[in-house]
This record gives C-alpha cells, sequence and structure tokens, in this order.
C-alpha cells in the first residue's frame, strides 16, 4: 500500500509531498541523537535544556516509529565516552531515564511499547539502572515496537567483550576456531536477538557512526541531517524512510 503524507522543510511554506510505501518500511531503526547542546546554545540556553528538550524528541521518534510500523528502535542515549563530558552535565544526563519513563511510560505501556537496554550497567547510578530495570520488566511481555536504549554504550567494547567471550569458548573446549562464523558473533552481540538495523539516522550534521553499533552497521542506509536532536520529529523520521525506500540494497551484489 501506497501513503502520501506532506512533509514542511526548515519551517517555511514549500512542502514536498512524500511517498511512503507500507511494503518497505525499515525493520530496525537506530539514531545516533546529535545536537542537543548546540540547540541550546543557538537559543541562549543552559546545555540541560538541550537534553531536557531532546528527551520531547525521543518520544516524538517512538510515537511516529510505531505508527509507520517500525519493529526495532534503538536510540543511542549515552555512550561510554560521555564520561568525559562535565560532571554536573553528566548527573544530569543520568536523571534523565528516571525522568522520561516517569511521564511517558504509561502512555508506552499502552502502546504496547517494549522498553530494552544494551549498555554497561557498571558505572550507571542506581537511580538510572532501577529505573530502566522496572521499565523494562513491566513491559517485558509487550509485543508492539521494540525502543531499545544504547545506555553506557560503545560498540569497540562490545565487540572486545565478544571476542573475550567465544576465546573463552574456545579455551574451554565448547567451540572450535571453525565453528566461529558471522552468524557466531551476531548471537554473542548485545542485539543478539535483533535484526541489524535497515537504516541509522544521525542528526546535528556531523558524519560519523561515533562508535556506534559499528558491527551491526555493515549494511545499514545511512541518513544524516543538519537538523538538531531537539527538533527532531514526525517529519523528520518520514524524510528517512522517503529516502529509505528511493534507495536500492544491494549488500554487495548487482540486483
Amino acid at each position: 500500500m501506497i501513503k502520501r503524507v506532506r512533509s514542511w522543510w526548515n519551517g517555511a511554506d514549500k512542502q514536498e509531498t512524500l511517498t511512503i510505501s507500507e511494503d518497505n518500511i525499515p525493520q530496525h531503526v537506530a539514531i545516533i541523537m546529535d545536537g542537543n547542546g548546540r540547540w541550546a546554545k543557538r537559543l541562549g540556553l543552559p546545555r540541560i535544556a538541550g537534553h531536557q528538550n531532546g528527551m520531547k524528541a525521543v518520544k516524538r521518534a517512538t510515537i511516529a516509529a510505531d505508527e509507520l510500523g517500525i519493529k526495532y528502535l534503538t536510540m543511542y542515549a549515552f555512550s561510554t565516552e560521555n564520561w568525559t563530558r562535565p560532571k554536573e552535565e553528566v548527573d544530569f544526563l543520568m536523571r534523565l531515564p528516571q525522568e522520561f519513563l516517569a511521564i511517558e511510560l504509561d502512555e508506552l505501556i499502552e502502546k504496547n511499547v517494549r522498553i530494552r537496554m544494551m549498555g554497561q550497567e557498571e558505572h550507571l547510578p542506581s537511580h538510572t539502572i532501577n529505573a530502566l530495570r522496572e521499565a523494562i520488566r513491566l513491559t517485558e511481555h509487550n509485543t508492539g515496537l521494540v525502543l531499545n536504549f544504547a545506555m553506557n554504550y560503545g560498540s569497540r567494547r562490545e565487540m572486545t567483550d565478544c571476542v573475550k567471550q567465544i576465546a573463552l569458548q574456545v579455551k574451554s573446549g565448547e567451540l572450535s576456531a571453525d565453528d566461529i562464523t558471522p552468524e557466531l558473533i551476531d548471537r554473542h552481540m548485545l542485539t543478539g536477538d535483533m535484526p541489524d538495523p535497515d537504516l541509522l539516522i544521525r542528526t546535528s550534521g556531523e558524519l560519523r557512526l561515533s562508535n556506534f553499533m559499528l558491527w551491526q552497521l555493515a549494511y545499514s542506509e545511512l541518513w544524516f541531517t543538519d537538523i538538531y536532536w531537539p527538533e527532531f520529529g514526525k517529519k523528520h523520521l518520514l524524510e528517512a524512510v522517503a529516502e529509505y525506500q528511493r534507495r536500492t540494497r544491494r549488500y554487495g551484489g548487482l540486483k
């Protein structure tokens, strides 16, 4: 089925009609949510105001993804490198999951959303991890959109841990070197029971992956936008999906 939607560009009167096919919706969308601080700076606000408004964009993106029929939405919430930021900012970021879930969890449950987290629980404050664990527990039987927060996540750490686990299995005799395949590595990744992202979105105009899902993004379509994350809304997700549908995914072949 084909669906046509109107999209407004940069708040101007110019409109573009986007054609979205319901038969080619990306199953898994991953988002690098970038630009909170720059958005705040542009408006003369403190950086934490950018993070607060970025939280609102998380809800908009989640609802829009659910309406589109996307099955998995992975949000890069906090990287292993983000600990180098000023302590005041890090402390604020660590409070956001608790604040977001306190406000939005009931609605997410109503929409049959399942909450997940991937990343290292070590170093996360108890109030952060407890809020995430409770949301995961309360939604574990939901069957709709999977909202996966990458929290204290770094892809190189993930791959290092994966190699260590496999090495221990080889050492113990459980596996042989010949047993190591891409499929085996997939199963040892934090996303082992999820499909790889079909589409990666990054906001704020930066054109890099920033240690995010390096293994899983091998054949993902990449979509970059200059807008800052707090500005992100349904129209931008529609634009990304429309662009995704205009591309031909060849996976190294010629089709």
